[in-house]
C-alpha cells in the first residue's frame, strides 16, 4: 500500500504544475506566432513599397519623359492585423548609385522591418516625408526636374 501514497505525492504536484504551465506555454507560442506573422506581412508590404519606388524610378528616368510630377497611389492594405503602419525612408550613397532604405513600423505594437530600393545617382529623397497607411493620400510621388534630377517623397 505505501506505493499508492508515493504515486499520489508525486503525481498531484505534477498535475497542479501542468495546470499553470500549459496555458502559459500555449499563450507564449500563440503570441510568438502572431508576432512572426505580422512581421512577415509587414515585410511583404515593405518589399512592395520598395519595388514601387524602384519601378517609378526606372519609368520616369528616361529621356523621353519630360519634367513634371508623377504620383503612384498606394495599392497596399490600409492595415496589417488590424494595425495601421507608417513608412519612412532615408537615402544613402553607394558607389555610383543611391540606396533608399525604407522602414515600416506597425503602430501600437511596434513591429519594424526594412526594405531597400536601388536608385540611380540622380535620385533625391525628402527625408521628412512619411507614408501613413490609413491616409486617403497614401502614395509615392516623384518630381522630375529639367536637369534630370528625380525628387521622391511619400504623399
Amino acid at each position: 500500500m505505501p506505493h499508492i501514497t508515493i504515486e499520489h505525492a508525486i503525481m498531484i504536484p505534477l498535475l497542479i504544475a501542468q495546470i499553470f504551465v500549459f496555458p502559459f506555454v500555449a499563450s507564449r507560442m500563440a503570441s510568438s506566432w502572431t508576432d512572426s506573422h505580422r512581421d512577415t506581412v509587414l515585410k511583404d508590404a515593405a518589399n512592395h513599397l520598395a519595388s514601387t519606388v524602384q519601378q517609378l524610378y526606372l519609368s520616369v528616368n528616361r529621356e523621353e519623359i519630360s519634367a513634371g510630377n508623377v504620383t503612384q497611389a498606394s495599392t497596399l492594405p490600409q492595415t496589417i492585423s488590424s494595425y495601421s503602419y507608417t513608412a519612412t525612408g532615408s537615402l544613402k550613397v553607394a558607389d555610383s548609385s543611391r540606396v533608399l532604405s525604407l522602414t515600416l513600423t506597425l503602430e501600437e505594437v511596434g513591429n519594424t522591418v526594412k526594405a531597400n530600393a536601388v536608385l540611380g545617382p540622380n535620385a533625391l529623397w525628402i527625408e521628412e516625408s512619411v507614408f501613413r497607411s490609413t491616409s486617403p493620400d497614401a502614395s509615392v510621388k516623384v518630381q522630375k526636374f529639367s536637369n534630370g534630377t528625380l525628387l521622391f517623397s511619400f504623399g
